[in-house]
């Protein structure tokens, strides 16, 4: 029997909701939310579609977190959104407090479960959650390079006119404004992009993928990308209950890889049944590494600023 739990029934939370019923391979789903009959409203439109697909996946949702109880992966969408012109970063202190409570619960009814968080500023939030729960470092994961990574596939794409299934492209370091979308990696079908486009183009993708959520927001104006998001979300849990051994980008705690200790950001791992099973290093070039180090130094002056 597979469960998951889904806490903050907002359009994050839903959208994974959606795309793991779309997906299949689990026995029961469940949302979470602090608003009153919002997790419950979600569930019931959810499993009214289940005679559509199919299917007959238990769903429930509620404001008591004890429902989360016995999950194997539990993801934790719960926060504020950005508005048109924040960034990231200013949601820091209301998220951490939200974030917190979140884990908190998780700690108390769901011990065994590998937790994904979302919330913003991504790397930071899953520092909270690793610190609060005390689970071990393979069990608590970041989303963000999965969508990050897919923002990347789409804008090369459409550049060149082909389709997304065939480009292949890695987004490394924090989420946000200094991600690293790596450009010598970055591939059609195996053929160079820098064989297939001038520089001035790439550097323009590259921009536009940093930017990606932001340009997202300016359209919204109320609220941010919860389809995407969502999506990725799905995918890493996927490959977690199923143990297919995926190669994603996911923000984990750094030990020493890539010559970095103690801050989460996201690099390729190998995301199986035990959560993360392995950092693939690889050797950065100086660039990339000078980047990478900053993106560790940005999350560590975040994570000076959490009050746990």
């Amino acid at each position: 029997m597979v469960k998951i739990s889904v806490i903050g029934a907002g359009a994050v939370g839903t959208s994974v909701a959606q795309w793991l019923l779309v997906k299949g391979g689990i026995d029961e789903l469940v949302l979470v939310d602090i608003v009153e009959g919002l997790a419950k409203g979600k569930a019931l439109d959810l499993a009214q579609s289940l005679p559509l697909w199919g299917s007959n996946i238990k769903i429930d949702g509620s404001e008591d977190f004890s429902l989360i109880k016995d999950s194997d992966v539990v993801v934790i969408t719960a926060g504020r959104p950005r508005t048109p012109g924040m960034k990231r970063e200013e949601l820091l202190s209301i998220n951490t407090e939200i974030v917190k409570s979140c884990a908190e619960k998780v700690k108390e009814f769901a011990p065994n479960s590998i937790v994904i968080v979302v919330s913003n500023p991504l790397d930071a939030m899953v520092y909270v959650a690793y610190k609060v729960t005390g689970f071990e470092k393979n069990r608590v994961i970041g989303m963000a390079g999965v969508l990050d990574s897919a923002r990347y596939r789409y804008f090369i794409a459409e550049a060149l006119n082909v389709s997304p299934k065939d480009v292949q492209a890695l987004v490394m370091g924090s989420h946000g404004d200094l991600m690293i979308p790596l450009v010598r990696l970055a591939n059609v079908a195996g053929i160079p992009l820098t064989e297939l486009l001038e520089k001035d183009k790439i550097e323009k993708i590259v921009e536009r993928t940093r930017y990606g959520g932001g340009e997202i927001v300016s359209y919204l104006k109320k609220g941010s990308a919860f389809i995407t998001p969502g999506f990725s979300v799905a995918e890493m849990v996927e490959s977690i209950i199923k143990d297919e051994k995926r190669v994603l980008t996911c923000s984990v705690l750094l030990e020493g890889e890539f010559g970095i200790s103690g801050v989460f950001l996201g690099v390729p791992v190998i995301l199986g049944r035990n959560g993360v099973e392995k950092v693939l290093e690889f050797t950065l070039e100086p660039e990339e590494k000078k980047a990478l180090l900053n993106c560790a130094k940005h999350c560590e002056e975040l994570i000076s600023q959490i009050k746990l």
